[in-house]
Protein backbone atom coordinates (compact mmCIF):
# COMPACT_ATOMS: atom_id res chain seq x y z
CA UNK A 1 0.00 0.00 0.00
CA UNK A 2 2.01 2.94 -1.33
CA UNK A 3 -0.53 5.16 -3.05
CA UNK A 4 -1.43 8.29 -1.07
CA UNK A 5 -5.14 7.90 -1.72
CA UNK A 6 -5.08 4.23 -0.73
CA UNK A 7 -3.37 5.15 2.53
CA UNK A 8 -5.89 7.89 3.26
CA UNK A 9 -8.75 5.46 2.62
CA UNK A 10 -7.20 2.76 4.82
CA UNK A 11 -6.65 5.23 7.65
CA UNK A 12 -10.23 6.46 7.32
CA UNK A 13 -11.48 2.87 7.55
CA UNK A 14 -9.59 2.57 10.85
CA UNK A 15 -11.17 5.78 12.16
CA UNK A 16 -8.42 8.31 11.39
CA UNK A 17 -9.18 11.08 8.89
CA UNK A 18 -5.86 12.19 7.40
CA UNK A 19 -5.22 15.14 5.14
CA UNK A 20 -3.35 14.74 1.84
CA UNK A 21 0.00 15.90 3.25
CA UNK A 22 -0.05 13.38 6.09
CA UNK A 23 -1.06 10.57 3.73
CA UNK A 24 1.89 11.53 1.51
CA UNK A 25 4.27 11.51 4.50
CA UNK A 26 3.10 8.03 5.49
CA UNK A 27 3.44 6.85 1.90
CA UNK A 28 7.07 8.01 1.81
CA UNK A 29 7.70 6.58 5.27
CA UNK A 30 6.68 3.15 4.02
CA UNK A 31 8.47 3.48 0.68
CA UNK A 32 11.78 4.60 2.20
CA UNK A 33 11.41 2.62 5.45
CA UNK A 34 12.28 5.72 7.43
CA UNK A 35 10.97 6.92 10.81
CA UNK A 36 8.30 9.62 10.68
CA UNK A 37 8.55 12.56 13.07
CA UNK A 38 5.19 14.19 13.77
CA UNK A 39 5.37 17.57 15.44
CA UNK A 40 2.50 19.77 16.59
CA UNK A 41 0.50 21.04 19.54
CA UNK A 42 -0.82 18.60 22.11
CA UNK A 43 -4.19 17.19 21.15
CA UNK A 44 -3.97 17.42 17.36
CA UNK A 45 -3.95 13.63 16.88
CA UNK A 46 -0.26 12.71 16.52
CA UNK A 47 -0.47 9.63 18.72
CA UNK A 48 -3.62 8.51 16.94
CA UNK A 49 -1.64 8.25 13.69
CA UNK A 50 0.45 5.42 15.14
CA UNK A 51 -2.62 3.65 16.51
CA UNK A 52 -4.33 3.89 13.14
CA UNK A 53 -1.23 2.59 11.34
CA UNK A 54 -1.17 -0.45 13.59
CA UNK A 55 -4.78 -1.17 12.64
CA UNK A 56 -4.07 -0.64 8.95
CA UNK A 57 -1.14 -3.08 9.03
CA UNK A 58 -2.96 -5.46 11.42
CA UNK A 59 0.10 -5.46 13.63
CA UNK A 60 1.14 -4.74 17.19
CA UNK A 61 1.53 -1.21 18.51
CA UNK A 62 4.54 -0.89 20.82
CA UNK A 63 4.58 2.42 22.67
CA UNK A 64 7.46 4.10 24.44
CA UNK A 65 6.19 7.06 26.45
CA UNK A 66 9.05 9.50 26.94
CA UNK A 67 9.62 11.57 30.08
CA UNK A 68 12.40 13.50 31.74
CA UNK A 69 14.98 11.09 33.12
CA UNK A 70 14.07 8.21 30.78
CA UNK A 71 17.12 5.96 30.47
CA UNK A 72 18.25 3.03 28.36
CA UNK A 73 17.23 0.38 30.86
CA UNK A 74 13.63 1.58 30.85
CA UNK A 75 13.49 1.89 27.06
CA UNK A 76 15.67 -0.97 25.81
CA UNK A 77 16.18 -3.82 28.26
CA UNK A 78 16.77 -4.79 31.86
CA UNK A 79 18.17 -7.87 33.50
CA UNK A 80 15.87 -9.85 35.73
CA UNK A 81 17.99 -9.30 38.82
CA UNK A 82 15.82 -11.39 41.14
CA UNK A 83 16.03 -14.46 38.93
CA UNK A 84 19.76 -13.87 38.41
CA UNK A 85 20.33 -13.71 42.15
CA UNK A 86 18.38 -16.92 42.72
CA UNK A 87 20.38 -18.67 39.99
CA UNK A 88 23.67 -17.49 41.48
CA UNK A 89 22.67 -18.72 44.94
CA UNK A 90 21.54 -22.08 43.51
CA UNK A 91 24.79 -22.58 41.62
CA UNK A 92 27.21 -21.03 44.07
CA UNK A 93 30.78 -22.05 43.27
CA UNK A 94 30.08 -22.85 39.62
CA UNK A 95 32.58 -21.07 37.37
CA UNK A 96 30.23 -20.67 34.41
CA UNK A 97 27.30 -19.20 36.30
CA UNK A 98 28.19 -15.62 35.41
CA UNK A 99 27.93 -16.39 31.70
CA UNK A 100 24.66 -18.22 32.26
CA UNK A 101 22.86 -15.43 34.12
CA UNK A 102 23.70 -12.89 31.43
CA UNK A 103 21.79 -14.78 28.77
CA UNK A 104 18.47 -14.45 26.96
CA UNK A 105 16.76 -16.38 29.71
CA UNK A 106 17.21 -13.50 32.15
CA UNK A 107 16.66 -10.62 29.72
CA UNK A 108 13.59 -8.40 30.10
CA UNK A 109 12.57 -6.70 26.88
CA UNK A 110 11.54 -3.07 26.99
CA UNK A 111 9.78 -1.31 24.06
CA UNK A 112 12.78 -0.56 21.82
CA UNK A 113 14.26 -4.06 22.00
CA UNK A 114 10.84 -5.66 21.65
CA UNK A 115 10.10 -3.61 18.52
CA UNK A 116 13.09 -4.93 16.56
CA UNK A 117 12.66 -8.56 17.61
CA UNK A 118 9.08 -9.15 16.48
CA UNK A 119 8.68 -11.57 13.54
CA UNK A 120 6.00 -9.25 12.10
CA UNK A 121 7.03 -5.61 11.90
CA UNK A 122 5.15 -3.68 14.60
CA UNK A 123 4.41 0.02 14.77
CA UNK A 124 6.86 1.57 17.24
CA UNK A 125 5.51 4.78 18.76
CA UNK A 126 8.12 6.92 20.50
CA UNK A 127 5.71 9.36 22.09
CA UNK A 128 6.67 12.91 23.13
CA UNK A 129 10.37 12.54 22.39
CA UNK A 130 10.82 16.21 23.31
CA UNK A 131 10.18 15.32 26.96
CA UNK A 132 13.23 13.04 27.08
CA UNK A 133 16.76 14.28 27.72
CA UNK A 134 19.35 15.07 25.06
CA UNK A 135 21.32 12.00 26.18
CA UNK A 136 18.43 9.68 25.49
CA UNK A 137 17.82 11.30 22.13
CA UNK A 138 21.46 10.63 21.22
CA UNK A 139 21.05 7.00 22.29
CA UNK A 140 18.18 6.62 19.83
CA UNK A 141 20.38 7.46 16.86
CA UNK A 142 21.89 3.94 16.56
CA UNK A 143 18.45 2.38 16.54
CA UNK A 144 17.02 4.82 13.98
CA UNK A 145 20.08 4.66 11.73
CA UNK A 146 20.91 0.96 11.66
CA UNK A 147 17.97 -0.69 13.42
CA UNK A 148 20.25 -2.50 15.77
CA UNK A 149 21.09 -2.12 19.45
CA UNK A 150 24.13 -2.95 21.51
CA UNK A 151 23.92 -4.90 24.77
CA UNK A 152 27.37 -5.23 26.39
CA UNK A 153 26.77 -8.76 27.69
CA UNK A 154 25.26 -10.07 24.44
CA UNK A 155 26.79 -7.91 21.71
CA UNK A 156 25.01 -6.25 18.81
CA UNK A 157 21.43 -7.34 18.17
CA UNK A 158 20.19 -6.57 14.65
CA UNK A 159 16.51 -6.14 13.86
CA UNK A 160 14.55 -9.23 12.90
CA UNK A 161 12.12 -6.92 11.11
CA UNK A 162 12.24 -3.15 10.69
CA UNK A 163 9.35 -1.58 12.60
CA UNK A 164 7.21 1.26 11.35
CA UNK A 165 8.55 4.04 13.58
CA UNK A 166 6.50 7.10 14.52
CA UNK A 167 7.98 9.77 16.78
CA UNK A 168 5.85 12.57 18.19
CA UNK A 169 6.90 15.92 19.61
CA UNK A 170 4.87 18.73 21.17
CA UNK A 171 7.72 21.15 20.55
CA UNK A 172 8.57 21.77 24.21
CA UNK A 173 12.26 21.74 23.31
CA UNK A 174 14.27 21.81 20.08
CA UNK A 175 15.24 18.39 18.80
CA UNK A 176 18.75 17.75 17.53
CA UNK A 177 19.67 18.05 13.87
CA UNK A 178 20.99 14.48 13.97
CA UNK A 179 17.60 13.11 15.01
CA UNK A 180 15.74 15.20 12.44
CA UNK A 181 18.06 14.03 9.65
CA UNK A 182 17.14 10.42 10.36
CA UNK A 183 13.42 11.05 10.08
CA UNK A 184 10.85 12.20 7.60
CA UNK A 185 8.95 15.17 9.00
CA UNK A 186 5.35 16.32 9.07
CA UNK A 187 3.74 19.08 11.10
CA UNK A 188 0.29 18.13 12.37
CA UNK A 189 -1.96 21.15 12.76
CA UNK A 190 -5.47 21.46 14.11
CA UNK A 191 -7.91 20.17 11.48
CA UNK A 192 -9.90 22.58 9.37
CA UNK A 193 -13.69 22.62 9.67
CA UNK A 194 -14.26 20.13 6.86
CA UNK A 195 -11.82 17.54 8.21
CA UNK A 196 -12.96 17.95 11.82
CA UNK A 197 -16.54 17.42 10.65
CA UNK A 198 -15.47 14.17 9.01
CA UNK A 199 -13.59 13.15 12.16
CA UNK A 200 -16.70 13.66 14.28
CA UNK A 201 -18.83 11.67 11.83
CA UNK A 202 -16.29 8.84 11.86
CA UNK A 203 -15.85 8.68 15.62
CA UNK A 204 -19.15 9.73 17.23
CA UNK A 205 -22.07 7.41 16.64
CA UNK A 206 -25.40 9.10 15.87
CA UNK A 207 -23.83 12.52 15.23
CA UNK A 208 -25.64 13.91 12.20
CA UNK A 209 -23.78 15.69 9.40
CA UNK A 210 -25.44 19.02 10.23
CA UNK A 211 -24.65 18.81 13.96
CA UNK A 212 -21.09 17.66 13.25
CA UNK A 213 -20.56 20.67 11.00
CA UNK A 214 -21.94 23.03 13.65
CA UNK A 215 -19.68 21.53 16.30
CA UNK A 216 -16.61 21.83 14.06
CA UNK A 217 -17.40 25.47 13.30
CA UNK A 218 -17.99 26.25 16.97
CA UNK A 219 -14.71 24.61 17.99
CA UNK A 220 -12.90 26.59 15.30
CA UNK A 221 -14.25 29.77 16.88
CA UNK A 222 -13.28 28.68 20.40
CA UNK A 223 -9.73 27.96 19.25
CA UNK A 224 -9.39 31.53 17.99
CA UNK A 225 -10.05 32.92 21.47
CA UNK A 226 -7.05 33.77 23.65
CA UNK A 227 -6.97 30.54 25.61
CA UNK A 228 -4.33 29.06 27.85
CA UNK A 229 -5.04 25.55 26.53
CA UNK A 230 -6.50 25.29 23.06
CA UNK A 231 -8.88 22.31 22.80
CA UNK A 232 -7.65 19.42 20.69
CA UNK A 233 -9.48 16.86 18.62
CA UNK A 234 -10.03 14.60 21.64
CA UNK A 235 -11.90 17.43 23.37
CA UNK A 236 -13.99 18.01 20.26
CA UNK A 237 -15.00 14.35 20.24
CA UNK A 238 -15.87 14.47 23.95
CA UNK A 239 -18.07 17.50 23.37
CA UNK A 240 -19.74 15.95 20.35
CA UNK A 241 -20.47 12.77 22.32
CA UNK A 242 -21.90 14.84 25.19
CA UNK A 243 -24.21 16.80 22.90
CA UNK A 244 -25.42 13.64 21.17
CA UNK A 245 -25.98 12.03 24.56
CA UNK A 246 -28.06 15.04 25.63
CA UNK A 247 -30.16 14.66 22.47
CA UNK A 248 -29.04 17.98 20.99
CA UNK A 249 -29.68 18.13 17.25
CA UNK A 250 -29.02 21.82 16.60
CA UNK A 251 -26.77 24.07 18.67
CA UNK A 252 -29.07 27.06 18.19
CA UNK A 253 -31.92 25.23 19.90
CA UNK A 254 -30.02 24.88 23.19
CA UNK A 255 -27.60 27.81 23.74
CA UNK A 256 -27.52 27.33 27.52
CA UNK A 257 -26.62 23.67 27.15
CA UNK A 258 -23.97 24.59 24.59
CA UNK A 259 -22.35 26.94 27.09
CA UNK A 260 -22.63 24.55 30.03
CA UNK A 261 -21.10 21.66 28.10
CA UNK A 262 -18.09 23.70 26.97
CA UNK A 263 -16.39 22.21 30.03
CA UNK A 264 -15.59 19.38 27.61
CA UNK A 265 -13.41 21.82 25.65
CA UNK A 266 -12.09 24.22 28.29
CA UNK A 267 -9.67 22.60 30.71
CA UNK A 268 -8.41 25.49 32.87
CA UNK A 269 -10.12 27.88 35.28
CA UNK A 270 -8.84 30.87 33.31
CA UNK A 271 -10.23 29.59 30.01
CA UNK A 272 -13.59 28.73 31.56
CA UNK A 273 -13.84 32.23 33.02
CA UNK A 274 -12.80 33.84 29.73
CA UNK A 275 -15.49 32.10 27.69
CA UNK A 276 -18.51 33.72 29.27
CA UNK A 277 -22.13 33.15 28.17
CA UNK A 278 -21.78 36.31 26.10
CA UNK A 279 -18.71 34.94 24.34
CA UNK A 280 -20.50 31.66 23.72
CA UNK A 281 -23.46 33.53 22.25
CA UNK A 282 -21.13 35.55 20.00
CA UNK A 283 -19.39 32.42 18.74
CA UNK A 284 -22.70 30.62 18.29
CA UNK A 285 -23.95 33.52 16.19
CA UNK A 286 -21.20 32.77 13.66
CA UNK A 287 -22.23 29.13 13.35
CA UNK A 288 -24.57 28.57 10.43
Amino acid sequence: MKNRDEIAQALAASGYIADADLATAISLMQLLRRPLLLEGEAGVGKTEVAKALAKVHATELIRLQCYEGLDQSSALYEWNYQRQLLAIQAHRGTDSIEDQVFSEKYLLERPLLAAIRRPQAPVLLIDEIDRADDEFEAFLLELLSDFQVSIPELGTIPAVTIPHVVLTSNGTRELSDALRRRCLYHYVDYPDVDRETRIILARVAEASPSLSLQIARMVEGVRKEELRKVPGVAETLDWAAALVGLDIHDLHDAPETVHETLICLLKTHEDRARVTPEVTQRLLGKVA
